[in-house]
């Protein structure tokens, strides 16, 4: 088994416009030179511009497929995306750290796709309350931020990212909440066009994935992982970015 790289995993979507979801995920790890592995959490047919249908995986085959790759290699950091609901997450968490109870999880969490597009279950947005003490990071943007709050779930659970793409001050600053002091990432490239990306929480969320399997610290990851973003939105003016480092 190689050791060069450090093993990380993305449990999330299949995009087959491949802007998001696992295969996003898997070309940010190969960019960063982290071995990615991918379990399927959903099958869309979708574009870079609109997501047309959903289907759920079997949740029992999802818990079979982290079970063999968690059994064969050593998984630093695991990367989950979008997820059917609070009960799915949990699960889905549960059998990570029976695998491994000391490696890091980050969550991305797709509540609605651009084009309004519905994947997680609202109604169960409460008993996440359960869940998070159990993950290192969420990552939502601005606007799921303002939704996931009202339920009070960021009191004495993990740390959060909150991504600026969505702001309507300070448009690109992110902020990072962790263990209760509030951190200002501000973009570093004030003067460059940036091009709204499909999928770039996606991209960054497993940026910060791959900066942490390299025994980075959060703030670190997260400032490295603005890094790599900013040059993903930067390549070109479609939806589709070209991933560099």
């Amino acid at each position: 088994m190689q050791t060069e790289r450090p093993f990380v995993m993305s449990i999330a979507g299949f995009d087959p416009s491949g802007g998001a979801g696992v295969l996003a995920d898997i070309k940010t790890f190969e960019q960063l030179r982290v071995q990615g592995l991918a379990v399927c959490t959903s099958i869309t047919i979708q574009t870079d511009s609109q997501c047309m249908s959903l289907k759920w995986q079997d949740l029992d085959e999802v818990l079979l497929a982290i079970d063999v790759l968690m059994g064969k290699y050593y998984v630093e950091v695991v990367k989950i995306g979008v997820v059917k609901d609070a009960a799915f997450l949990s699960q889905i968490v549960k059998k990570i750290k029976t695998n491994n109870n000391a490696v890091k999880i980050v969550w991305d969490p797709v509540l609605k796709s651009t084009s309004e597009f519905s994947f997680f279950d609202l109604s169960t947005i409460s008993d996440l309350k359960n869940v998070l003490n159990k993950i290192d990071l969420i990552t939502p943007n601005y606007n799921e931020y303002r939704v996931l709050r009202k339920f009070y779930l960021f009191e004495n659970s993990c740390s959060v990212l909150i991504k600026g793409g969505h702001r309507h001050d300070k448009l690109g600053t992110d902020i990072l909440i962790e263990n209760g002091n509030k951190i200002s990432i501000e973009p570093y490239n004030t003067n460059s066009v940036f091009y709204p990306k499909h999928g770039s929480g996606c991209v960054l969320s497993s940026a910060i994935v791959s900066y942490l399997s390299k025994r980075e610290s959060l703030e670190i990851a997260c400032r490295k992982g603005k890094l790599y973003i900013e040059k993903f939105l930067k390549t070109n003016p479609t939806l589709l970015g070209f991933h560099s480092n």
